[in-house]
């Protein structure tokens, strides 16, 4: 059986992430670190929709615990595998570069450019050997055009972008496709406290865009529909960067 698997899956872009796909028919693994209360919450939706869905606890960014999380699930499912990975979890911290904490720098690279290094290297050879894979990164319009307070989140978004491009290379034959989608402003628990009345002004479409249509549009990318796309950074933004 075909499993999806979405890291940082318990709230916002993720949690959507996880309902658009069980609602494909794919069996879902909640992926989270600290919020037990909210993968649960997203577990129940799912199920009470119809679907099928597990959590799996570990943080991306810590490389051993990664492998024995991943390990023991496919120790636990014989026959089945994930065929689609979501790279989706990550932090901000921003702040301008000349005053940034270490910590700061550190934390945001590991969790969203090293988490896609520990995740997909253990998955993608599963999906090559079966033929079909499909990996999607959730990356951002701060790692195409570059963000003011943002030099981490941009360095590791771009790092994410360079990686699908070249990973979407090496895995091409073996019909596995490799693609990231950049959203611009969301309206998510990390955008909550942005001064989303001046934003819009910036935004020809005169909005944030909803988790939900960046769902609708990894959920594209991980179907069948897609099996010509790789290799492509998505962008979602509203016409921000028109």
């Amino acid at each position: 059986m075909k499993y999806a698997l979405v890291t940082g899956g318990s709230r916002g872009i993720g949690a959507a992430i996880c309902k658009a796909l069980a609602k494909e028919g794919y069996p879902v693994i909640i992926n989270y670190v600290s919020r037990e209360d909210a993968a649960l919450e997203v577990k129940r939706e799912i199920e009470s929709s119809g679907g099928c869905a597990e959590l799996l606890k570990f943080n991306v960014a810590d490389l051993k615990e990664t492998d024995a999380a991943l390990d023991g699930w496919m120790a636990s499912h014989p026959d089945d595998y994930i065929a689609v990975l979501v790279n989706n979890a990550g932090i901000r911290r921003d702040g301008l570069l000349m005053w940034m904490e270490d910590a700061d720098w550190y934390d945001v690279i590991n969790i969203h450019l090293n988490g896609f290094f520990h995740t997909t290297r253990k998955l993608i050879t599963p999906m090559a050997k079966k033929k079909w894979g499909r990996v999607v990164s959730v990356a951002s319009l701060s790692g195409i055009k570059g963000m003011p307070g943002q030099t981490n989140y941009s360095a590791a978004k771009g790092g994410v972008i360079a990686a699908t491009k070249a990973l979407a290379l090496e895995v091409a034959k073996r019909k596995v496709t490799v693609n990231a989608v950049a959203p611009g402003f969301v309206e998510t628990d990390m955008t909550k406290e942005l001064d989303q009345n001046t934003l819009r002004e910036t935004i020809p479409a005169g909005r944030f865009g909803t988790a939900e249509e960046v769902a609708d549009l990894v959920c594209f990318l991980s179907s069948d529909k897609a099996s010509y796309i790789t290799g492509q950074v998505v962008e979602i933004n509203g016409g921000l960067n028109t």
